[in-house]
């Protein structure tokens, strides 16, 4: 009667255990596409992303690289100073979204040119996405506004 026991136990256990294995692998598996990595324009040049790879890049939108196309069409180059992606959007663009602030996109590589489906601009002047900052702080361009002297 005990060794019924134990090994009624030991299956249920075990039992448990590949329900807990089959369980991590399914939610792993259905969270694989809902994961989208940030990279810089930099990360972006030096190890391009797998073929039709989502991902977020982000940067400082180029001075003098914003240009309207037809309808909502829109074009530009984010660049954290060391490199620089052409972004292609076709969509209503953010209020606050200008040359020179810090934008961070959602998409795919299609050849150079990184074809944006959602756009996210800063929300206040002084506002930078986090990876953005760090991104800058890696290229050593960053300032922080708190830091900068008054004028």
């Amino acid at each position: 009667m005990k060794g019924l026991k134990k090994q009624r136990r030991i299956q249920i256990v075990a039992l448990a255990a590949v329900a807990l294995i089959g369980a991590t692998g399914l939610v792993g598996y259905a969270m694989q596409d809902g994961i989208n990595f940030f990279r810089s324009p930099t990360q972006v040049m030096e190890e391009p992303p797998r073929e039709g790879e989502t991902f977020r890049i982000g940067g400082l939108v180029e001075e003098g690289s914003l240009k309207r196309g037809e309808g909502t069409e829109v074009a530009f180059a984010v660049t954290d100073t060391n490199a620089t992606v052409p972004v292609r959007y076709t969509g209503i663009l953010p209020d606050l979204f200008a040359e020179g602030q810090g934008v961070v996109a959602l998409g795919k590589m299609e050849g150079e040119t990184f074809v944006a489906t959602e756009v996210l601009a800063k929300h206040d002047e002084t506002y930078m996405p986090k990876e953005v900052v760090d991104a800058l702080k890696e290229q050593g361009v960053y300032v922080d506004p708190a830091e900068q002297p008054e004028s």
